[in-house]
Protein backbone atom coordinates (compact mmCIF):
# COMPACT_ATOMS: atom_id res chain seq x y z
CA UNK A 1 0.00 0.00 0.00
CA UNK A 2 2.57 2.59 1.09
CA UNK A 3 5.65 1.62 -0.83
CA UNK A 4 7.67 4.56 0.47
CA UNK A 5 7.34 3.44 4.10
CA UNK A 6 10.48 1.51 4.96
CA UNK A 7 10.77 -1.44 7.33
CA UNK A 8 11.77 -0.15 10.75
CA UNK A 9 12.91 -3.35 12.46
CA UNK A 10 16.14 -5.33 12.32
CA UNK A 11 17.66 -6.62 10.15
CA UNK A 12 16.30 -4.01 7.69
CA UNK A 13 17.44 -1.31 10.11
CA UNK A 14 20.70 -2.12 11.90
CA UNK A 15 19.72 -0.14 15.02
CA UNK A 16 16.47 0.69 16.77
CA UNK A 17 14.25 3.05 14.79
CA UNK A 18 14.38 6.68 15.86
CA UNK A 19 11.37 8.79 16.80
CA UNK A 20 11.86 10.74 13.58
CA UNK A 21 11.77 7.57 11.46
CA UNK A 22 8.65 6.34 13.25
CA UNK A 23 6.95 9.73 12.87
CA UNK A 24 7.85 9.88 9.15
CA UNK A 25 6.32 6.44 8.57
CA UNK A 26 3.15 7.42 10.48
CA UNK A 27 2.87 10.65 8.50
CA UNK A 28 3.26 8.80 5.20
CA UNK A 29 0.57 6.31 6.25
CA UNK A 30 -1.90 9.05 7.22
CA UNK A 31 -1.21 10.90 3.98
CA UNK A 32 -1.88 7.75 1.96
CA UNK A 33 -5.04 6.78 3.81
CA UNK A 34 -6.51 10.29 3.91
CA UNK A 35 -5.52 11.22 0.39
CA UNK A 36 -4.11 14.54 1.63
CA UNK A 37 -0.45 15.48 1.51
CA UNK A 38 -1.23 18.44 3.73
CA UNK A 39 -4.71 18.79 5.23
CA UNK A 40 -6.82 21.92 5.12
CA UNK A 41 -6.90 23.98 8.31
CA UNK A 42 -10.24 22.47 9.38
CA UNK A 43 -8.74 18.94 9.16
CA UNK A 44 -5.32 19.71 10.67
CA UNK A 45 -6.14 18.67 14.26
CA UNK A 46 -7.57 15.27 13.38
CA UNK A 47 -4.78 14.66 10.84
CA UNK A 48 -2.08 15.45 13.43
CA UNK A 49 -3.83 13.33 16.07
CA UNK A 50 -3.89 10.38 13.68
CA UNK A 51 -0.17 10.76 12.97
CA UNK A 52 0.63 10.81 16.70
CA UNK A 53 -1.60 7.81 17.47
CA UNK A 54 -0.09 5.77 14.65
CA UNK A 55 3.44 6.75 15.66
CA UNK A 56 2.72 5.63 19.23
CA UNK A 57 1.22 2.32 18.07
CA UNK A 58 4.21 1.78 15.77
CA UNK A 59 6.68 2.41 18.58
CA UNK A 60 4.81 -0.08 20.80
CA UNK A 61 4.80 -2.65 18.00
CA UNK A 62 8.51 -2.28 17.33
CA UNK A 63 9.30 -2.43 21.05
CA UNK A 64 7.34 -5.65 21.44
CA UNK A 65 8.59 -7.52 18.39
CA UNK A 66 11.07 -10.33 18.87
CA UNK A 67 13.15 -10.89 15.78
CA UNK A 68 14.89 -14.24 15.59
CA UNK A 69 18.63 -13.92 15.38
CA UNK A 70 18.65 -10.31 16.58
CA UNK A 71 19.46 -9.24 20.12
CA UNK A 72 16.56 -7.52 21.82
CA UNK A 73 17.14 -3.97 23.03
CA UNK A 74 15.61 -3.18 26.40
Amino acid sequence: MCRSIKTLRPPALPEQATEDEIHAAALQYVRKVSGFRAPAAHNREVFDQAVEMIAEATAQLLDGLEVRGASRAS
